[in-house]
């Protein structure tokens, strides 16, 4: 008789929250066929169906609503169980989860993560980036990392870098026979790099002067959504393009691109770390924190002696 495991437990959580054998996959890591297996062996044992399935749609049974009902709070109290004796660890270990997004991705790798992983090599760092943003409890993450702004009301955030401003930059080549723009709706005579967003939707360039927001609908010969292809296709010379300062200030600062409409990019809000209240983190959830605080004190060291 096969016994049963919290991972099997975590699988029918997961599915009935997503509504979907793929997309709790992805949340727990394993393959589709791999989880639909595990799903089938559980009901078998159990001697009853726990989801309906059809070709387009997944959902929980009378008895599998009534299962996760009751193993949900069941799964809360064993892992913070688990937690309280990880807190106890002499030293950190285990994996940490964190979702973000590819540019705060890139900014936060090497002040945060592998500066972590360097003083902490027992401690493996699992980094999701992805352009929606997700509840990271639900989905499995412990940590999130997105802009101030973002953080859901109910977390504790801490930033961890400067304010951030977007960089509009094009060629020398580009602008060596086109007159340079001045303000936001110039744009609209020039070739521009558009962005697609997450949901599929154009992005519209966002400027602003004295507080007064501006958006901007570019037009341009190529549709891309990521911003490190779209940085090459600007260096080639094929248009204007909209991006994090961060992405391209080396290539400002060697003269590579031209930064344009300056005065129209006022700095954002900071990038947080933010994660839930938990009552005995695990030793690795303590010292990422730590270090998030470090890199924070730093941070703002930097930015008054500036």
């Amino acid at each position: 008789m096969r016994g049963y495991s919290l991972g099997d437990f975590d699988a029918v959580v997961a599915i009935a929250k997503r509504g979907s054998f793929r997309a709790a996959a992805l949340d727990l890591g394993v393959s589709t066929s791999a989880l639909s297996n595990a799903i089938a062996k559980l009901e078998e044992q159990l001697g009853v169906r726990l989801f309906n399935r059809t070709t387009r749609s997944v959902a929980l049974t009378e008895a599998g609503r009534r299962f996760v009902d009751q193993v949900k709070p069941a799964l809360q109290d064993i892992y913070q169980a688990l937690d309280g004796v990880r807190s106890q660890q002499a030293a950190p270990i285990g994996t940490l989860r964190i979702n973000t997004f590819a540019t705060a991705g890139r900014e936060i790798l090497a002040p945060l993560v592998l500066e972590f992983l360097r003083r902490f090599p027992g401690v493996r760092i699992d980094m999701v980036t992805e352009g929606s943003l997700v509840d990271i409890v639900a989905a499995g993450f412990d940590f999130g990392v997105r802009s101030r702004d973002l953080v859901p009301a109910d977390m504790i955030a801490i930033p961890i870098g400067p304010a951030r401003r977007y960089a509009v930059v094009a060629s020398p080549d580009y602008l060596a026979d086109r007159e340079v723009p001045r303000v936001p709706s110039d744009l609209l005579a020039h070739q521009c790099i558009r962005i697609r967003l997450p949901n599929g939707a154009m992005y519209r360039w966002h400027f602003e002067s004295d507080g007064e927001p501006v958006q901007v609908d570019v037009d341009g010969p190529i549709i891309l959504d990521e911003a490190s292809v779209a940085r090459m296709a600007v260096l080639d010379g094929i248009g204007i393009g909209f991006f994090m300062e961060s992405d391209v200030r080396a290539d400002i600062d060697a003269g590579r691109v031209v930064r344009l409409l300056d005065q129209w990019t006022p700095p954002l809000a900071p990038l947080c770390l933010y994660y839930p209240s938990r009552r005995n983190p695990p030793a690795a959830f303590k010292a990422f924190v730590d270090l998030a605080r470090e890199v924070a004190r730093s941070s703002q060291v930097r930015s008054r002696d500036g």
